[in-house]
């Protein structure tokens, strides 16, 4: 056994010298290959500079002349419109990508052959959804034992459900609000079946309203009723106590709390159903830089290079493989 010591020795300094000898040609083809992309880079500095100028000069040009712009309109479906507004963007994307520019005109929109794309996708609000109601609530903790919440509250039949949705218009260089906002509401806005779920919705909002303040109004003649009563009598102090102790009592001070508060909110949605699709707020012209929106000043240079250095290599290659043929031949 200890003879076969030394020939095991042997046989792993050789394999030493074999790997540190092929480390060493791999250093040394490394070495290669950077001095020649560095000749090469020396040797076509002019052309090279040449492209990076004009490709950079192209880009600005474009990038200035054919900028894009997003126009985002946050809105409220009113009186269960969620699905009548998605179906009326599905139209307008399929009129849009049929550039189909005698239906965007005829519902006002000035400049169609600027449009170049509309989208809608509702605003995540978990909160709100489970706050707006009690069954969403319940509906919700359903839905999230048989699958991951995250995916369940972005999921569509979820999503339609939440109160706002944005609404995002892209178009070929600016627009005004005249043009291409205001007309695409009032398409929105028209439809004779929401038309009358309006009226009669707002009929019932300022039915309720004036309904609830008249139970206001009754609660507060019977709590004054108590303090006059209260404050007529000598031992006024053990009425109070025994005033502040009558559950009837603590449950009508709540009943009117909860109906002033039912008031306000029944106020701010007759505010709010003025339009059957309420637009909340509006951001215009802002520059789409997304992809290669704006970069082309930079993409273009690299472009024309990366072009070049192929066309280059493709010629050289090219040359060196009709040379083994004629070699071959002769």
């Amino acid at each position: 056994m200890s003879a076969n010591v030394p020939n095991n020795q042997d046989d792993q300094e050789i394999d030493l010298m074999k790997i540190s000898k092929k480390i060493g040609n791999i250093f040394q083809d490394f070495n290669t290959f950077l001095f020649r992309c560095i000749r090469f880079f020396v040797k076509n500095a002019v052309v090279i500079l040449i492209l990076f100028v004009l490709g950079f000069g192209v880009g600005m040009f474009l990038d200035s002349t054919k900028k894009t712009y997003n126009h985002e309109i946050i809105v409220t479906p009113n009186f269960g419109s969620t699905d009548y507004l998605y179906s009326k963007i599905d139209l307008l994307t399929a009129k849009i990508n049929e550039r189909d520019t005698v239906f965007l005109k005829s519902i006002g929109i000035q400049e169609p052959t600027k449009i170049t794309k509309i989208t809608i996708e509702p605003i995540v609000d978990v909160y709100g959804f489970i706050n707006n109601s009690e069954q969403n609530f319940e509906l919700l903790k359903l839905m999230s034992e048989d699958g991951d919440l995250k995916s369940i509250v972005k999921e569509t039949t979820t999503s339609k459900n939440y109160a706002f949705h944005t609404i995002t218009l892209l178009t070929k260089g600016i627009t005004e609000s005249k043009k291409g906002i205001q007309p695409l509401l009032n398409y929105l806005n028209t439809s004779d079946y929401y038309n009358r779920v309006q009226k009669v919705s707002v009929e019932n909002i300022q039915q309720k309203i004036k309904t609830n303040e008249g139970i206001v109004s009754q609660i507060d003649g019977i709590l004054n009723e108590f303090s006059n009563s209260a404050s007529g009598n000598h031992q006024k102090s053990d009425k109070l106590v025994y005033y502040n102790e009558n559950t009837q009592l603590n449950d009508v001070i709540k009943t009117k709390e909860s109906l002033i508060k039912e008031i306000g909110n029944l106020k701010v949605a007759l505010l709010s159903s003025d339009k059957i699709i309420k637009d909340n707020t509006t951001t215009m012209n802002k520059e789409n830089t997304s992809s290669i929106n704006g970069k082309l000043k930079v993409i273009l240079p690299l472009v024309f290079i990366l072009i070049f250095i192929l066309l280059r290599f493709f010629i050289a290659f090219y040359k060196k493989q009709s040379l083994k043929v004629q070699q071959i031949n002769a």
